[in-house]
């Protein structure tokens, strides 16, 4: 929505379907909300690879006559936000090259901290980049690889980068995904019928009506073939890191991620939220659609009703969030209109996932003392964003965020709200029974578990320590 970290990159890979590029472009859809700006589906008849990339929404890039052209058993998908790159469509995934060893497509999802680095070393040898994406560092690295197979390439090329990266790749014959050992992003594998479904998201393969198999685990290589699905684990063991902020605000609702439902995550963390920040009030409302299932857990907890205070225009295109901050902020209204009889005269409590850089919600308090609300009281289902992340998320620089330099009581002020409260970071793990350990908040803490780019000030980070267990 507007004013928050902006999604990711959804990835998605088919084998062995009649109607694999159909399969993807389900998916895709199912996916686009981790990327709005532009999409992409390569499809592999046995012989030859067939692609069709374009700007914009899922729908609007694929029609009939396009997707019958991308005809084969297998298929890989993407949908992007930028979060390296500018939006220009030479940078749409996935990615098609051709090589002495054939026909090679990539996907991915992340961001690789050291891609800068890699990529100046490769020019110096002469390497040609026809995209500003980290990404296609990948695919450099696997041509210039001494290995001989394709899978040993591969496994080569994984070596030399640092960061997060959900990958699936595809050739004439196979598709192979990959996960960074420390698992900064979910990626699943299921089944429809005999055909292999591989997803950022399990809302992926319920629309596909695939059955989960399993999450591809943090550092694992899987193979699918027509010999059936071959995993290889190539990597030195290491602590998983996975992104919490992928049940704060990030994953569909009804997906399930690293093993948990995002909805009921979210639920459980308004609740935690009521317990720490209680306060007199006569009704509790969600922004939508992303504050929705952390408003009912913290209505229920509360004992308080739960309104729809806030309705929200589902048919407003992104044209309102990129342009200019002029249009952005006149996107509030267009997207969020106060419900005057629902607020009048009443104590609010309105709940949403988290503050970025603050414009937003200081309207949206604005719009809903405007409506008549006696007092606004806003809360918060996630500690204070403090940091940007470096792994895959599309995050505003240290200094536009907030919560960076200003404390609760100052952001309050500036929003106009009554009281303001955060949820704590110890009450951020109420869903996972108050372990820490395994997962990456680095944009509440700056304890980033793999070094930022050098190019980073050293004052805006500390290195991961030791988690809590």
């Amino acid at each position: 929505m507007f004013d928050k970290f902006h999604e990711e990159c959804g990835v998605v890979g088919v084998y062995g379907h009649p109607e694999a590029a159909t399969l993807a472009y389900l998916s895709l859809y199912a996916l686009q909300h981790r990327g709005q700006e532009s999409a992409g589906i390569v499809a592999s008849n046995g012989e030859a690879l067939i692609s069709h990339r374009g700007m914009g929404h899922v729908a609007d890039i694929f029609q009939y006559d396009i997707l019958a052209r991308l005809r084969g058993h297998l298929a890989i998908g993407h949908n992007r936000y930028s979060t390296s790159g500018s939006t220009v469509l030479k940078n749409c995934q996935p990615f098609v090259v051709s090589w002495a060893h054939g026909a090679l497509a990539i996907a991915h999802n992340g961001n690789l901290v050291n891609a800068d680095e890699l990529r100046a070393k490769l020019e110096a040898r002469g390497a040609i980049f026809q995209s500003t994406v980290d990404s296609e560092v990948i695919v450099h690295l696997i041509a210039r690889s001494a290995e001989t197979t394709l899978l040993e390439r591969i496994i080569d090329a994984l070596s030399q980068v640092r960061g997060a990266y959900s990958l699936v790749f595809m050739t004439e014959d196979r598709v192979i995904a990959a996960r960074d050992p420390a698992g900064f992003r979910p990626l699943v594998l299921g089944r429809v019928g005999d055909a292999v479904v591989i997803a950022s998201e399990t809302c992926a393969l319920d629309l596909v009506d695939a059955r989960l198999e399993r999450e591809i685990d943090p550092g694992e290589i899987v193979i699918v073939s027509e010999r059936g699905v071959d995993s290889v684990r190539p990597f030195p063991a290491s602590e998983s890191h996975h992104c919490v902020f992928e049940y704060v605000y990030f994953a569909r609702p009804d997906s399930e991620v690293f093993g948990r439902n995002v909805y009921e995550a979210r639920k459980e963390l308004g609740r935690q939220l009521a317990r720490e920040s209680g306060v007199p009030a006569d009704i509790v409302i969600p922004v939508p659609d992303s504050g929705l299932p952390a408003a009912i857990g913290y209505a229920e907890e509360a004992g308080l009703p739960f309104e729809m205070g806030l309705i929200r225009n589902h048919y407003v295109g992104r044209t309102f969030i990129e342009p200019s901050s002029s249009i952005r902020n006149f996107g509030v209204k267009v997207k969020l209109n106060a419900l005057r009889e629902v607020l009048a005269g009443k104590r609010v409590i309105v709940v949403d996932d988290s503050i970025v850089r603050g414009t937003t919600s200081r309207k949206l308090v604005h719009m809903i003392r405007q409506a008549g609300a006696r007092e606004v009281h806003v809360r918060i289902s996630s500690p204070p964003t403090t940091h940007p992340c470096f792994y895959g998320i599309d995050t505003p620089t240290r200094e536009e965020l907030i919560a960076s330099s200003h404390g609760v009581g100052d952001i309050q002020q500036y929003l106009g709200a009554d009281s303001l409260a955060y949820l704590s970071l110890a009450g951020l793990y109420t869903f996972a029974g108050g372990r820490r350990a395994g997962f990456c908040d680095a944009c509440f803490t700056g304890r980033y578990p793999i070094a930022p780019p050098v190019e980073v000030p050293v004052r805006q980070f500390q290195l991961f320590e030791a988690r809590e267990r």
